[in-house]
């Protein structure tokens, strides 16, 4: 019989974060429902809603609009990401006090391998109980945490007892925890896999583990594997305190919808520049380009390119999101968003496979030699410009195709779009 991996991982979430250092903050808030995130007026959505919003229905990514219909009462409050970054970069401290192994999720949840601690801490229990402690009496705030034998499974652990709880699946206890719960707490599916698994009688994780692996991959090819795996409780992952950014991007919500493509272009145009230079003050080039629309009905899609090399050049963006929005249907817009994907070190040699030659000959990208020449060129105008932009503010330098907006009172500024870490459906 394989032995049990040890219990040696945990989760931890801060409960309600943004909406938790509003009220500590302001203690006359407690016990109100308190909710962060964008007005009504400018088709803001909710950011994170305290545990009395979420009474009424409130949750996060909920159109504000639709959250004050729930609760006329909430109060609602302009996020502060600057004061949420600071208890963020307290909380992460408290976490490497016990252990280096700590993955960063978000700015409010992390994982922790407390493998080599136990000596100077004690077990994973008693890591979790200081933890907790230590965020409390530091910042005046409460987490909850998971503790189990694997990274699925802490984090399953950590939203089972919340707020303010400590929840442990010992190895032995896997089956009882998971047979009950619905197939969707599996990482991986989301509401339509759940639907397709429902309709096929499959209810809760129990009911997954008992089909045949086999008939599992079948249905669901590798992606069936890995969530037959997670419902007996087997993930391989490790905790990696060297996680990659895996993406970067800009999206706007528009106040109005917005019907004139030309307007769109310069917008893109703008999102395109801001994530091509946070790419390149990171280090990052990326290879993969997404276009995301949302339209006046709420529908909602995306588009992808790949391109053969990998790049981090404003221009190069802007042409590839461009194409894609050329191509998608023509009506009035309410959101617009482009994304760069499959990120690299700049320290890496640029590569590209054959079958990326040709497609990139087929998009119109042309030849390695001309690519390579034409990023060269763009890669020493950009250098003296994002010099400027870095001592003189961002839109210091800006593409002329833009001054007409800026002008005008638009400056095309957008919400950072949070780095995409693990996506369900």
């Amino acid at each position: 019989m394989a032995q049990s991996p040890p219990l040696t991982i945990l989760h931890v979430d801060m409960d309600a974060f943004y909406a938790s250092v509003e009220v500590r903050d302001n203690p006359s808030l407690a016990g109100l429902p308190v909710c962060v995130g964008g007005p009504a007026s400018s088709r803001g959505v909710i950011s994170a809603a305290s545990y009395e919003a979420r009474a009424f229905g409130v949750h996060s990514a909920m159109p504000t609009a639709l959250a004050r219909r729930k609760c006329p009462n909430m109060v609602l409050l302009p996020p502060d990401f600057d004061r949420y970054t600071a208890v963020s970069k307290q909380v992460m401290d408290i976490f490497r006090r016990y252990t280096p192994t700590v993955e960063p999720l978000s700015l409010d949840e992390a994982f922790l391998d407390v493998a080599g601690s136990e000596r100077l801490f004690g077990d994973a229990r008693e890591v979790a109980v200081r933890v907790r402690a230590d965020i409390l009496r530091e910042t005046g705030l409460v987490a909850s945490v998971g503790v189990a034998p694997t990274k699925f499974l802490a984090k399953l652990a950590s939203d089972l007892d919340k707020p303010d709880g400590l929840r442990i699946i010992e190895p032995d206890e896997v089956r009882e925890v998971l047979d009950p719960l619905p197939v969707s707490k599996i990482f991986g599916v989301g509401p339509r896999t759940a639907r397709r698994l429902n309709q096929q009688g499959v209810e809760t994780i129990g009911d997954l583990a008992r089909l045949p692996r086999a008939e599992v991959q079948a249905e669901y090819g590798a992606s069936g594997l890995w969530i037959h795996d997670l419902a007996h409780g087997i993930d391989l992952r490790r905790v990696s305190s060297q996680r990659v950014e895996k993406s970067h991007g800009m999206e706007r919500t528009f106040p109005k919808d917005v019907s004139d493509f030309e307007e769109l272009g310069n917008m893109l145009l703008s999102f395109s520049e801001e994530v091509a230079f946070t790419l390149r003050d990171k280090g990052l080039r990326g290879r993969t380009v997404t276009l995301k629309v949302r339209y006046a009905d709420f529908r909602t899609i995306t588009r992808t390119r790949t391109l053969e090399f990998a790049t981090n050049l404003g221009p190069r963006i802007f042409a590839t999101a461009k194409q894609l929005l050329d191509k998608v249907d023509r009506g009035p817009l309410r959101l617009l968003g482009v994304q760069v994907s499959r990120l690299e070190d700049v320290r890496q040699p640029a590569q590209g496979s054959l079958f990326d030659a040709a497609e990139a000959e087929d998009s119109g990208e042309g030849s390695r030699e001309a690519w390579m020449a034409s990023s060269e060129k763009l890669s020493a105008a950009t250098e003296s410009m994002d010099e400027l932009r870095r001592r003189y503010g961002r839109r210091t330098v800006v593409p002329a195709s833009l001054l007409r907006q800026l002008r005008e009172g638009d400056d095309g500024r957008a919400e950072p779009k949070p780095e995409t870490l693990e996506a369900a459906d």
